[in-house]
Order: structure tokens, then C-alpha cells, then sequence
């Protein structure tokens, strides 16, 4: 029987040994693959080498845990413990050689989020979360992470990748958040939601995201204070459109807005 803290602490052990692949190729050449028939979905030799390695050490350290990963699938997805890997969240920053990628680390206990880390070798900053508390490691030092106060969506900062994730009726609806909001900035990826739970900014509105892309990022958002939800205030297990803010009174204030939004 493994504590938390145990497990939580073996998150650093998959973090290390995932830098130790992505690091190799990062701001060098490589073939990119594209998942998609239609459109451009990249994965490289980093991406699976990284998730490999990790998925390798869960099985040789914990063979009863579960493994989601967004490059190999699922084994034993239906365990008490389930680790939900994201090797590099931010391909695309990644194959561009622009630090805005992450690898995403989550631990799930019977089906909700138990912990998670978000590490970012190139800089050497981890950002992690058990939904009580938040932490960091970087250049600074090591500090615990809190969100910042924001009750009004004028004073916000608002964070999404691209609005390109967004079908047309989506954009409506976070074009009206958007032009609300003072300040907005795209390309973030998974560093967004670490900027909102070290309080840098207030809010991240994203959708079509996968589980693996949010379940490490949730307890980090949390255990900072803020609150993350699907855009009707569901959970985030099953990924989809996902709100996450620093303040939950600015939650509270978006999801009356985007809980009306018509899906698709």
C-alpha cells in the first residue's frame, strides 16, 4: 500500500524520465506525423518515446494501476488508480521550437482526479497540484502557487490555444467572453492553466479537449483555488468544453454565460 505523498512523488520519477527523451529532440530535426486524414493533428518520436518510457515505469513500479495515455490507449483503465499521461501537450509549440509545451502527468482514484503535474523540461519548471494545494519548482525557486483575485470578467485576462478549437457557434459564444474580458492571449496550451493557478492570469476557455489534456491540469487549478468545469459546470473527466479560473466568482459569471451555449 503506497501513500499519496508516495505517489505524487512518483510523478517526479515520470517527469524525469520523460525530459530525458523529449529533451533530445526538442529545437531539432525530426519527422512529423500527422494522426489526422483531414486536418493537421502532429505526433513525433517525442511524443511516443516520452509516453513510452513513462508507461514503462508505471508497469515495472505500480502493475495494478492504470495507464491512459494519448499516444498508446488504455490498459486497465477501470483500476483504483489510473495514471493519464499527455507526453507533449503543445505538439505544436513543440515542432515550432516554442517552449509552450508541457508533459502532463495525472492520477486519477476511482474516476476522479487525484493529483497532477505539469513539467516543462527546456525551462525547468514544475507545476504540480493534489486539489488542496499547489506548488512549483523552477528557476525561482520553489514556492506554493494561489490563484489571484478577479470578480470581474472586464478585468480578466483570459487565455484559449486557438479559437481555431472552437466549431462556429462555440466561437460565438467565446468571442462574446472574449471582447469582454481585458486582456486575451492565445498559443498557451497547457502553460495557460499553470499561468491561472499561479496567478498570472484568470481564466483559460477551451474545446474538443481529451481526458489526458485536462485531468493533470485540474487539481494544480484547484489546489491553487480556483475551479475548473466543463461549460455547463460538469465534471472534467471525460474532457469536452472546459472552463477553468483563478477566482470562483469569475467562474460563476462565465458559466452562466457559456452554459448556454448550443453544442456543436
Amino acid at each position: 500500500m503506497h501513500s499519496d505523498t508516495d505517489l505524487i512523488s512518483f510523478a517526479d520519477r515520470l517527469a524525469d524520465a520523460a525530459a530525458d527523451v523529449v529533451l533530445r529532440h526538442f529545437r531539432d530535426a525530426m519527422d512529423v506525423d500527422n494522426k489526422l486524414s483531414e486536418g493537421f493533428d502532429p505526433v513525433t518520436i517525442a511524443d511516443r518515446g516520452a509516453e513510452q518510457v513513462m508507461r514503462a515505469l508505471i508497469e515495472s513500479t505500480y502493475p495494478d494501476h492504470g495507464i491512459v495515455g494519448e499516444e498508446f490507449g488504455s490498459v486497465r483503465a477501470d483500476a483504483e488508480h489510473v495514471w493519464v499521461l499527455d507526453p507533449i501537450d503543445g505538439t505544436r509549440s513543440f515542432i515550432t521550437g516554442v517552449p509552450l509545451w508541457g508533459t502532463l502527468i495525472g492520477l486519477t482514484r476511482n474516476g476522479s482526479p487525484l493529483a497532477g503535474m505539469m513539467a516543462q523540461p527546456y525551462i525547468g519548471e514544475r507545476f504540480a497540484g493534489d486539489g488542496k494545494r499547489a506548488w512549483y519548482s523552477g528557476p525561482k525557486g520553489k514556492r506554493d502557487l494561489k490563484t489571484r483575485a478577479c470578480s470581474a470578467l472586464s478585468d480578466a485576462v483570459v487565455f484559449t490555444t486557438t479559437p481555431a478549437l472552437f466549431s462556429p457557434v462555440e466561437r460565438v459564444c467565446y468571442d462574446r467572453i472574449e471582447e469582454q474580458a481585458r486582456l486575451a492571449r492565445y498559443g498557451t496550451d497547457c502553460y495557460g492553466y499553470c499561468m491561472v493557478a499561479a496567478g498570472q492570469a484568470d481564466l483559460v476557455i477551451e474545446a474538443g479537449l481529451q481526458s489526458y489534456d485536462i485531468v493533470a491540469l485540474a487539481p494544480i487549478i484547484e489546489g491553487a483555488g480556483g475551479a475548473v468545469t466543463t461549460w455547463t459546470g460538469g465534471s472534467i473527466m471525460d474532457g469536452g468544453r472546459i472552463i477553468a479560473s483563478g477566482d470562483k466568482r469569475l467562474h460563476d459569471i462565465v458559466l452562466r454565460d457559456l452554459s448556454r451555449c448550443p453544442a456543436g
